[in-house]
């Protein structure tokens, strides 16, 4: 059951953990182990504590409260001071684990901690993932737990680079994938270019570059899209590996694989004999598609998959949907 929560996780949602950022600051709040969230709470962490109600915006030094106990609240849990306890696990550090699964795919949680159900653990503004907790000019933060389609990982399936700017400051990634989020994914200098690798599940984004507040498209991708404010995003489409099984005809000479993927064409994909049937594997785009094999010269749809569609011609074929 775990390995199979952990696959579902892999496929639908990545959670962005410490190595997502490759910023030199870490995370505060929380950390990914496995298919958990950690919170982690380390009273090292913090130079003052804001009362809750009726005191709201009264502040006390944090190395003046006698810890009890420590609690996560969050819009995740209705900001409740009293349902989360956590786990202390050393003379500083408190844990609470969640298992991922308890979290919808929202792309942002905002939660801080609070101190014997009474005063809350004030992050500082200088943390990577902290942010205004109002508008109305009080100086107090949040955590930011995000939830993005994305994962920082130097073998990752897609490669972003953007070439020369050789004096710029700081170059940013931002796209669809992380919500266009402007500080997370900090491109790495490489010579004269930035480079940064994602792994992404398979799927249409559309992305840019932040080149030192300056946002602009990758002018090495000649895939783009119009957007709202009269610029162009660049567009990248995520394929996946697939692998197409016929578990019959062993009796055949050869089998075709052909679909919308290379235009039918019926010479190009010859599938390979195996002792359970014939079998060939390659990389799909995002998207529906439509399939068929040709069995020594006969068209047949995929007896094994029951998904299946009228084409604009009026003929019946087998239905795959990569995402």
């Amino acid at each position: 059951m775990k390995n199979t929560i952990k696959h579902i996780i892999t496929i639908c949602l990545v959670i962005l953990s410490l190595h997502s950022f490759s910023q030199t600051k870490e995370l505060k709040g929380y950390k990914i182990d496995g298919d958990e969230i950690v919170f982690t709470f380390d009273k090292r962490d913090y130079k003052r504590a804001s009362k809750t109600l009726p005191f709201f915006g009264k502040f006390k030094n944090f190395e003046d409260i006698d810890i009890k106990s420590v609690g996560v609240s969050g819009n995740f849990n209705n900001w409740s001071m009293k349902n989360w306890k956590m786990k202390k696990v050393s003379e500083n550090i408190y844990e609470l684990r969640k298992k991922i699964n308890n979290f919808s795919n929202n792309f942002t949680w905002e939660f801080k901690f609070v101190v014997n159900e009474y005063y809350w653990a004030e992050p500082s503004k200088k943390d990577i993932n902290s942010i205004p907790a109002s508008k109305d000019g009080r100086p107090l933060y949040v955590y930011n737990l995000k939830l993005f389609t994305s994962l920082h990982k130097e073998n990752g399936n897609a490669k972003f680079k953007l070439k020369g700017y050789p004096n710029a400051k700081k170059v940013i990634l931002s796209g669809t994938f992380n919500k266009w989020d402007e500080r997370v994914f900090q491109m790495k200098k490489q010579g004269d270019d930035w480079v940064l690798n994602l792994e992404l599940k398979p799927d249409i984004y559309e992305y840019k570059f932040i080149v030192d507040g300056d946002w602009i498209s990758d002018p090495d991708n000649k895939n783009f899209k119009d957007n709202e404010h009269g610029t162009k995003n660049s567009i990248l489409n995520i394929s996946k590996k697939v692998t197409f099984n016929l578990y019959d005809c062993k009796e055949a000479n050869e089998v075709i694989l052909c679909g919308s993927f290379n235009n039918w064409n019926e010479d190009e994909i010859k599938m390979s004999k195996t002792q359970k049937g014939w079998t060939f594997s390659m990389l799909l785009k995002s998207g529906k598609h439509h399939y068929k094999y040709i069995v020594d010269g006969n068209w047949i749809t995929d007896p094994f998959n029951s998904v299946k569609e009228f084409d604009e011609n009026g003929n019946i074929n087998s239905v795959i949907m990569i995402k």
